[in-house]
């Protein structure tokens, strides 16, 4: 915990001056924000606002910036204590090392994990994170206590798997029940929205595909699924439904507006034209890609034909600019180079799908995601005024290539300052560090995890003894 600087009250309206504030149409200065019942009441000039409200309490802060928060739409808040034991492993890491270990986690275990893994996620810049839910067993209440006690925007997703891939595999009647309560429990909650998933499609029938994606939808809910990311699973759809993967839900009529799919990395162009004439939204994964994947998302060709997406951590690393970098740089590798296309996006398509298409593609276009009158006051403030910044002559492509988490001074979430310099203002993080160094071996050693490969520094022993 760090101490909180005496410019930020929480229980007063203020109205913050920047140097720079980041809007739907770019960066720009002279702007001036007033938050008020934690949401921003009124974005306008300096002069404007100031003489408007001559008596609000004002800071200035004339060399930082002021942009929405970052918003990770795919990750795993219960996989944070295993997270290097995946490096270099192949692919369907999920069926060796993630299900295995969320399992095997007991109540306390996901609150610990769920809570790191919220830590980490505002150390980065995320003001909201989208969880594809839990495996561990009935404990994903402990999961919305460490999002809500952090401070950070939750999507929380209730499993139900119907055909394996889970700790606890009910009847459907059981499991549509469960979904039908997860999806009321949070009515009116300032921070957790709920939602509905299939881990993948193969581990739910066509019934609980097709009933689960209605009930999301019906209730104003996103619903999620993996989908399209490794080959052999891909082949799986094909031996099994003469479909692949994506194309089966949109045969069994499971996608539309409401959907989200995680990676999508493996599209043919008529699943591109499936995506678009759905709705269907794609959670781009870029460090997914590079550090388990089979393929990259087109995401280029995907802005190009109207498909929302936005981007996604898939649980590999919390920090937004850093995964705002790997989402153009794999563009520019994957399909730029090849194309002769020098931009890919401009720079300015990467923060908007950090933010604000993020903020569409996770159902919350009109919660969070910009800096706009009505919305949630999730935003960050970050220091201008150092070398990687100087001099700046393009602001959004210096982010998107400069950017990293040090350089972000406070982050915010519903109008509350809750990380100041990368720490927390309002609770002991260094505590749960100091818990999780302790008890994590343990939980660990008694998970049914399998490795293929050894860690780093056994591996290069093995290598020198060969």
């Amino acid at each position: 915990m760090t101490d909180k600087p005496r410019i930020f009250d929480d229980t007063q309206d203020l109205l913050i001056l920047p140097g720079q504030m980041l809007l739907d149409e770019g960066t720009r200065p002279g702007m001036a924000v007033l938050l008020r019942d934690g949401r921003f009441a009124e974005v306008g000039p300096v002069g404007e606002l100031t003489a408007r409200h001559p008596e609000m309490r004002r800071i200035e802060l004339p060399h930082h910036l002021l942009m929405p928060g970052f918003i990770d739409s795919h990750t795993h808040l219960t996989q944070s204590l295993g997270k290097s034991l995946v490096f270099g492993e192949p692919s369907e890491i999920f069926r060796r090392i993630w299900v295995p270990l969320e399992g095997s986690l007991d109540e306390h275990m996901v609150h610990l994990s769920s809570r790191l893994a919220a830590l980490e996620c505002l150390r980065g810049g995320f003001t909201t994170a989208v969880d594809a839910g839990t495996r561990s067993a009935g404990h994903i209440g402990r999961l919305v206590d460490a999002a809500r006690e952090s401070g950070l925007r939750l999507v929380v997703a209730q499993i139900c798997n119907d055909l394996g891939g889970a700790a606890l595999l009910p009847d459907p009647a059981e499991i549509t029940a469960t979904a039908g309560r997860h999806l009321a429990a949070y009515d009116g909650d300032p921070l957790i929205h709920p939602s509905l998933a299939i881990s993948i499609p193969e581990v739910g029938s066509d019934d609980m595909l097709r009933r689960i994606s209605a009930m999301a939808g019906e209730a104003g809910a996103i619903f999620q699924t993996h989908v399209n990311e490794h080959l052999v699973a891909v082949e799986r759809s094909l031996v099994a439904n003469g479909r692949r993967p994506l194309e089966h839900l949109a045969h069994i009529g499971a996608l539309g507006p409401h959907a989200l799919i995680a990676h999508a990395t493996l599209v043919t162009p008529s699943e591109l034209n499936i995506l678009r004439d759905t709705g269907t939204a794609i959670a781009y994964n870029p460090v997914a890609s590079v550090w388990k994947g089979n393929a990259i998302a087109p995401a280029v060709q995907m802005q190009a034909l109207g498909v929302r997406f936005g981007l996604g951590t898939d649980g590999t690393r919390a920090d937004g600019f850093r995964l705002m970098d790997a989402a153009e740089t794999l563009q520019r590798t994957g399909y730029g180079l090849a194309s002769g296309d020098s931009s890919c996006g401009g720079g300015w398509l990467w923060l908007d799908a950090a933010t604000r298409m993020a903020a569409d593609a996770s159902g919350l276009a009109g919660v969070t995601g910009r800096i706009a009158p009505g919305l949630a006051a999730d935003f960050l403030l970050v220091d201008l005024d150092l070398p990687e910044f100087t001099p700046s002559h393009d602001l959004t492509w210096e982010l998107v290539r400069y950017g990293n988490r040090d350089q972000i001074d406070a982050v915010f979430t519903n109008g509350r300052l809750r990380m100041w310099q990368g720490w927390p203002v309002d609770w002991d993080a260094s505590a749960l560090l100091a818990e999780i160094r302790e008890v994590t071996a343990a939980a660990i050693a008694q998970a049914p995890i399998q490795r293929i490969h050894p860690v780093a520094d056994r591996h290069r022993a093995m290598t020198r003894q060969s």
